[in-house]
């Protein structure tokens, strides 16, 4: 039994490092991305500034979705507490929609500014805006995929305590 006991607290211990691990590494990431931005930002070379081509409704939207879909995902681990997973798979379809919505808006974004001539390669500001707007696009892409694995496995084993631990 200590032996088991021991185990499970290595995996917390564990657990716990890789999370802040991942923490910060993404700290560190977009810490350094969005310092070159700050840096970069205003090197336009002449052309339209990152303010004048950004349209400010379009990008409160695509927010909102992201923000709506923290919401959703809360709803969704307190109905996992509850052991209802009708209820948890409802709420992360809707979040992986509100996820989905919010890649959808930013990959036409970017379709449009290179449509316009405004690609990555024409001047500083839109390189550092491409690449930090992308990097976090990415970010949530990834975050989609491994939502479709989790509510595959939901579907699979059901709210074990073992899921749980993965969801939370």
């Amino acid at each position: 039994m200590a032996h088991t006991h021991a185990m499970t607290h290595d995996s917390d211990a564990n657990d716990l490092f890789g999370f802040w691990l991942y923490i910060l590494s993404d700290c560190i990431l977009f810490s350094a991305i969005f310092a070159a931005y700050a840096v970069l930002y205003k090197n336009n070379y002449g052309g339209a500034t990152i303010k004048e081509l950004i349209n400010i409704p379009y990008v409160f939207g695509e927010t909102m979705a992201l923000l709506l879909s923290s919401f959703t995902y809360g709803m969704s681990i307190l109905n996992l507490y509850k052991d209802k997973l009708k209820g948890v798979m409802f709420w992360l379809s809707l979040t992986f929609l509100l996820g989905l919505t919010f890649i959808g808006m930013e990959i036409n974004e970017f379709v449009n500014l290179c449509r316009e001539g405004h690609s990555w390669q024409a001047s500083a500001a839109l390189s550092a805006f491409f690449t930090l707007v992308g990097t976090h696009g990415l970010h949530v892409t990834v975050g989609l995929f491994t939502m479709l694995v989790l509510m595959l496995q939901l579907s699979l084993f059901g709210t074990t305590s073992f899921m749980k631990r993965r969801l939370t």
